[in-house]
């Protein structure tokens, strides 16, 4: 792996990650967790919103946009209504052609290409968490 030095700003920031894929879930909760972030996970946007309508405290969800049944720009829509103020980054091999909402403050909305680079996901999370 790279040098993945967590920061001390980022000890206690809570990530809300959404991923279908069981290898790239864990993937990624590994690469967050080094970072000295706290990750809980979802397999699917249903299980998110619970969290979401919890006591949990959440600083951005990540969510990959092709999930089944509801998509991660849905279950976005629907966070944002449980928390308006709610981080999302959205995941996606798709990402030239996903349309993200430009009203919002730069740093509330933002998209990675899958696959990214350990670097590339550092780097977004701490822009969009402000570290």
């Amino acid at each position: 792996m790279s040098d993945l030095a967590p920061s001390a700003a980022t000890a206690g920031q809570r990530i809300l990650l959404v991923e279908d894929s069981d290898v790239v879930r864990m993937l990624t909760v590994e690469v967050l967790e080094e970072l000295d972030y706290s990750v809980t996970e979802a397999a699917e946007a249903q299980q998110a919103l619970q969290v979401l309508r919890s006591d949990e405290p959440i600083d951005l969800l990540m969510t990959d946009i092709g999930l089944p049944g509801m998509s991660g720009q849905e279950l976005a829509v629907a966070a944002r209504q449980l928390r308006p103020e709610l981080k999302v980054l959205f995941a996606s091999g798709y990402a030239e052609s996903v349309e993200i909402d430009k009203s919002e403050p730069a740093n509330h909305t933002a998209i990675i290409g899958k696959p990214f680079s350990l670097d590339a996901l550092r780097d977004k999370v701490q822009s969009m968490l402000g570290n």
